[in-house]
């Protein structure tokens, strides 16, 4: 647990042996809380890296600051990051200046940083939490968006609707809005190919509902492989649980399998998995040192996965 300053939605991968932990960097703001989630007012990253699970953290420093990125007004909300051909991709959402979330992207020859922002947003791109998944081969996918203070429902239609008034879809018996894939490029600077929805679908195979709180998704989606099955795992925001759903395709539609972990202590749920030394591992957050929920501190802790191709329930 890093102590020393406030991280969360820890964005984990093994770079060079090591573990790279690309996280939120909380701070006060002093702005106050609201629904849209403005108490999140995170202006830089600090990368984080360790040996070993349990073992020295090293923060190095300030990796990329809103003020580095021409179009950015504010706030510096989760990464993620990717390797392809002696780069690294930071994956960032930030609001520009109009206030809308946008995701950049920014380069660097080493996984520590410092990374140096592309001058404009990824064409096609817009809400949060960016998390991209390379396959087997090669091929590389985003996975984005969020709903309420995310602005993915205001995207409904193709086109950005500015009335903050709405958090979800009104109608709870309409099919819930789905998290966002696309397929990257092979400079992984933009997107291939159209965005498309995640679908997640119940026992019965029809699509979770938006009145379903606590099986719909909402933000801080992740991806990750095991036995050949794609392992889609998400948060359900305003019920703090972490779902799962599988699918022989990174596109879907995914069938909803679970909850595979309880609330933590603080309002939002944001996590990454990945397998180190051959055991896998849950990177989250909760707000144990401050006990305010913009105020978050990262952990992690072992993942297994069953014989059936489950996750086992995780108790934080």
């Amino acid at each position: 647990m890093v102590k020393d300053i406030f991280t969360a939605d820890p964005s984990a991968h093994v770079f060079e042996g090591k573990i790279y932990i690309y996280p939120s960097h909380d701070i006060e703001a002093g702005t106050p809380e609201n629904d849209n989630g403005d108490h999140f007012d995170m202006k830089d990253y600090h990368i984080l890296s360790m040996d070993s699970v349990g073992g020295k953290v090293t923060d190095h420093g300030v990796a990329l600051a809103v003020k580095d990125i021409p179009w950015a007004k504010r706030q510096l909300w989760a990464p993620d990051v990717a390797f392809k051909n002696g780069t690294y991709y930071l994956y960032f959402p930030v609001k520009d200046k109009n206030d809308v979330f946008k995701i950049g992207v920014a380069t660097s020859k080493s996984p520590a940083g410092p990374f140096k922002a592309e001058p404009k947003p990824i064409d096609g791109s817009f809400s949060i939490d960016p998390a991209v998944f390379t396959d087997d081969n090669g091929d590389a996918y985003m996975y984005f968006g969020g709903i309420w203070g995310g602005q993915l429902q205001r995207w409904v239609t193709g086109s950005y609707n500015a009335d903050g008034s709405k958090t979800d879809l009104e109608d709870n018996s309409k099919p819930a809005l789905s998290c966002k894939v696309a397929k990257m490029s092979k400079d992984m600077l933009q997107f291939d190919g159209p965005v498309k929805d995640v679908v997640i679908l119940d026992e019965n195979g029809k699509p979770l509902l938006t009145g379903d709180h606590d099986r719909r998704f909402f933000e801080g989606s992740w991806m990750h492989k095991f036995n050949g099955k794609y392992y889609f795992t998400y948060s359900t925001g305003d019920t703090h649980l972490l779902a799962y759903a599988t699918s022989n395709s990174p596109y879907g539609p995914f069938n909803y399998k679970g909850t595979f972990m309880s609330p933590v202590e603080g309002w939002t749920t944001h996590h990454s998995i990945i397998e180190f030394k051959n055991k896998w591992y849950l990177f989250y957050h909760d707000t144990e040192i401050s006990g305010k929920t913009h105020l978050r501190n990262v952990k992690v802790t072992e993942l297994k996965h069953t014989t059936d191709g489950g996750i086992e329930l995780i108790k934080p």
